[in-house]
């Protein structure tokens, strides 16, 4: 059975400098989603009943005409939501520009042993930092977990709380590939994961969704027949910076948003071929949120 496709993930940007080491993104371009091909997406979107679009990257901050690009989502009469890691001045300044039009505004952060692992420097307190500056009504901090502590779930908290905002965890996703390059197996992975997992529990409402999700993975690792993987059960489609519709970022197969509309119809409505793989396990699920993240605890 396919899954309905209601709301839709685009990349606005095809670059990004966090270049983090764990990024879901399966694809890499060069410069910004031309707005004439995005309008043309969002019709062929709405003819197939997709209800709302999260603008992501690269960076959404850095396309030079990111507001023109909220404003037609809205003639289509669809909400707007942005996943970002604007933390520059430039970068708040643009996105404080358009979030009273958006729905949501998800600010990505990582944790310390995230950040070690990814070679970036998206602090959670730098996240909060860049919601406090914008003036969306719903404003969340997503952070990426690896090698949690007691002390900085603690500080976690405190810092949503004083800061009003909600906040999301997902763990860091890694394939066979990059634990065999930093030399992790996959059981040793997966119980880090776990015990990120049970330090969660003690500070937030970790949700039902979290632990099954980490159930999944598992599985997904450790198949009970051999190669037996589920198909694509995502509901958000995926759409490149170059303008091609996927069912997921990591599906082999598209359509360009400038073929015909009974090809793009018949791409979107036909039962999806891929099967679900650890990179893509958090967004190719039914139950996913509409920002394509893993909405999993609340504090």
């Amino acid at each position: 059975m396919s899954t309905h496709v209601s709301t839709a993930l685009i990349s606005t940007a095809g670059h990004c400098k966090v270049a983090c080491g764990f990024c879901f993104r399966a694809d890499r371009a060069h410069g910004f989603l031309d707005t004439a091909t995005y309008a043309r997406t969002l019709s062929r979107l709405k003819e197939v009943g997709v209800e709302g679009v999260c603008l992501s990257g690269g960076e959404p901050t850095h396309h030079p005409q990111l507001r023109q690009l909220v404003r037609l989502a809205h003639q289509f009469g669809m909400p707007v939501s942005m996943v970002t890691s604007a933390r520059t001045v430039a970068e708040v300044t643009v996105l404080s520009r358009v979030a009273h039009l958006l729905a949501n505004v998800t600010v990505s952060a990582d944790s310390q042993g995230a950040m070690l692992l990814g070679r970036t420097t998206r602090t959670a307190a730098s996240g909060v930092d860049t919601l406090r500056g914008v003036s969306t009504e719903t404003k969340i901090l997503h952070v990426t977990c690896w090698d949690l502590s007691d002390k900085e779930c603690q500080d976690v908290a405190a810092l949503v709380s004083a800061a009003g905002v909600e906040v999301q965890f997902s763990p860091v996703v890694l394939d066979e590939r990059a634990l065999h390059r930093d030399g992790t197996s996959v059981q040793d992975y997966l119980a880090q994961q776990q015990l990120d997992a049970d330090i969660l529990g003690r500070h937030f409402n970790l949700s039902d969704r979290y632990r099954a999700y980490l159930d999944e993975l598992r599985e997904l690792h450790f198949p009970a027949v051999q190669g037996e993987r589920w198909s694509c059960r995502s509901a958000t489609a995926y759409v490149t910076a170059d303008g091609d519709i996927r069912r997921c970022p990591y599906s082999q197969a598209s359509v360009s948003a400038h073929a015909p509309r009974a090809a793009i119809r018949c791409f979107l409505t036909a039962p999806a071929q891929d099967r679900v793989t650890p990179d893509c396990a958090a967004i190719c699920r039914p139950s996913a949120a509409p920002d394509g993240r893993d909405a999993s605890c609340a504090a």
